[in-house]
């Protein structure tokens, strides 16, 4: 497949999207672009649930093959998370959107079991200082409730939990969202509680178990204008431009304090956790599924059926 060919796939956005890659990214694009597209043929005929979900698991494998391929994640990722890959044959009749975003834009909800850990203290802190302040900003009936319910599943050493009762010992913490979901459902279930629902959690947390450090280039705008103290607008325009500045010179030219969180921060590293999300669609039927990719492993790979 030729550039001006392999171009034409990627979509109308492909001159943007161009200014932001490497040769060397691009060159995996393309690959992906190839083996995602010669499936095609195959399903044409049949794009039953069945059939769509046999097809999730052939782009699930394909996709982390080429990853797992790419030696250079950082760049490749870097990419991936600040734009779509947008995918499409020729005649229109086939076409897939993936997206990435990084595991760890957010205060990670395991932190608030640390507080008996020595030397993680200052991660427990960040943590329940955002979880009291959402609790007061949404107006939460029964915050203590709700926290004793996570601390369930976090395996944190406060009196009033029993390891032998935490599930949470088992499962080693609060590993997704979904996980996190089902708790808040049963707190609300049993609180009664209307305002939960209302609380952007993924806006300010994260969900995974090991991580200690937040990737604040993708956070959210709410996130960082929480963590710096600054004015939500001014950080929206930062986030939403195609070239900026590093967090770090922003927030310092912005009057924001950068410094004091910088040891929670992952700064120029990069943390190999990401989740995917894969939209594809199928004559004319779409369908939607998506995994993590950590330490150059996939994993947890849910197909979420028609959408």
């Amino acid at each position: 497949m030729d550039k001006t060919q392999s171009t034409r796939i990627i979509g109308k956005n492909r001159q943007g999207f161009a200014l932001m890659v490497t040769l060397s990214v691009l060159s995996v694009i393309i690959a992906l672009t190839m083996v995602l597209l010669s499936y095609f043929e195959e399903v044409r005929q049949d794009a039953g649930e069945t059939k769509a979900l046999i097809q999730a698991d052939i782009y699930y494998s394909d996709i982390s093959s080429i990853f797992q391929r790419f030696k250079d994640k950082k760049t490749l990722f870097s990419v991936l998370y600040r734009t779509a890959l947008p995918l499409q044959t020729p005649d229109g009749r086939f076409s897939l959107m993936l997206s990435c975003a990084p595991l760890s834009k957010g205060v990670n909800i395991n932190w608030l079991g640390m507080e008996s850990n020595s030397g993680k203290e200052a991660l427990q802190s960040v943590a329940q200082e955002l979880f009291d302040v959402l609790a007061q900003d949404y107006n939460i009936e029964d915050a203590g409730r709700l926290q004793e319910m996570l601390y369930e599943e976090i395996g944190g050493n406060k009196a009033f939990i029993f390891k032998e009762q935490s599930r949470l010992h088992q499962k080693k913490g609060i590993i997704s969202y979904q996980q996190f979901a089902e708790i808040v459902s049963r707190y609300q279930f049993e609180v009664d509680d209307p305002e939960i629902g209302l609380v952007p959690w993924k806006k300010y947390f994260s969900f995974s178990p090991k991580s200690e450090k937040i990737d604040a280039e993708y956070s959210s705008p709410e996130l960082l204008a929480y963590l710096f103290d600054m004015d939500l607008s001014t950080i929206q325009e930062w986030t939403s431009a195609i070239e900026r500045d590093t967090l770090e010179n922003f927030v310092q030219a912005n009057g924001g304090d950068y410094a004091q969180r910088k040891s929670i921060l992952a700064g120029k590293d990069f943390l190999d956790e990401t989740e995917c999300t894969v939209s594809y669609a199928l004559l004319e039927e779409q369908y939607r599924f998506s995994f993590e990719y950590r330490q150059g492993e996939a994993k947890h790979f849910e197909f979420y059926g028609k959408q």
